[in-house]
């Protein structure tokens, strides 16, 4: 028999092709067998989800370095993990949408207000919808990925750190990214179904994703405190920048195509 990935001959009593490390599939699909693949891959104890969630807390370092350095098999592919992450965050605007669509409506006193202020007829809050946030939510975190990465790259390169390249800032990033999201659409549905406000969610979930970027750059990068503190310092300083220039940008682009009055 062939593989079908790869279409290498294959022994009867292969488990695994020794060309392209496929798995070698011999049932048919059937509600069974989905099962076992669903727990193999996210419900049991030992299975890659579990473990790179796990160890991207206790050893980050060990995660990313090693997927960096050719180490593919023991955890979770980067772009998998994100797409995982990607997949529980629409759950979790879905969620929202459906049972706590109350929450989003954190804004509507303030733009209100913005609407009604004098010698203004038309404030370009006016027509702020609290619903953006979670209609683009994917793209938010997918556009984010790169300006952290851009920020992180180019810190460690002017400090002199030029240990990793931007595609590697990349693969860092995106593991950062992951377990984020992954976070925070827990957490987020968690704290909604006890009533609270979505915009105190997203100020409660804030400063520990802040934190969490310093203690993944700390361990990668080997450094002490102060010179992880004062780098992270200049990150943040310089991704509120980039973002600050990509807004700019924005309102310029929708304001020129008259989609902006103001």
């Amino acid at each position: 028999m062939n593989c079908k990935n790869c279409h290498n001959t294959l022994r009867d009593t292969q488990k695994f092709c020794d060309e392209c490390g496929a798995k070698v599939i011999y049932n048919r699909l059937k509600p069974k067998i989905i099962a076992q693949q669903i727990n193999e891959q996210f419900i049991s104890i030992d299975n890659k989800f579990l473990l790179t969630f796990i160890d991207l807390f206790k050893i980050p370092e060990t995660v990313i370095v090693g997927y960096i350095d050719g180490t593919r098999k023991k955890y979770i592919d980067v772009l998998q993990y994100f797409a995982i992450a990607l997949t529980l965050a629409g759950i979790q605007v879905f969620l929202i949408n459906t049972f706590f669509k109350d929450a989003l409506n954190f804004n509507a006193d303030f733009v209100h207000g913005l609407g009604n202020l004098p010698e203004n007829q038309r404030h370009p809050m006016a027509d702020f919808n609290s619903d953006f946030f979670t209609k683009y939510q994917g793209l938010i975190y997918i556009l984010g990925v790169p300006v952290s990465a851009l920020a992180t790259w180019l810190v460690y390169f002017m400090f002199g750190n030029k240990r990793f390249n931007f595609t590697e800032h990349l693969v860092i990033n995106l593991y950062y990214s992951a377990q984020i999201i992954i976070l925070t659409a827990f957490f987020s549905i968690l704290f909604l179904v006890t009533g609270i406000n979505y915009l105190i969610v997203s100020t409660i979930l804030g400063l520990p994703t802040f934190i969490y970027l310093a203690y993944v750059l700390k361990k990668i990068f080997k450094e002490d405190f102060w010179n992880t503190f004062a780098k992270f310092l200049v990150v943040m300083f310089l991704y509120f920048i980039i973002y600050f220039v990509i807004i700019i940008v924005v309102f310029a682009v929708l304001f020129i195509s008259g989609y902006l009055n103001i």
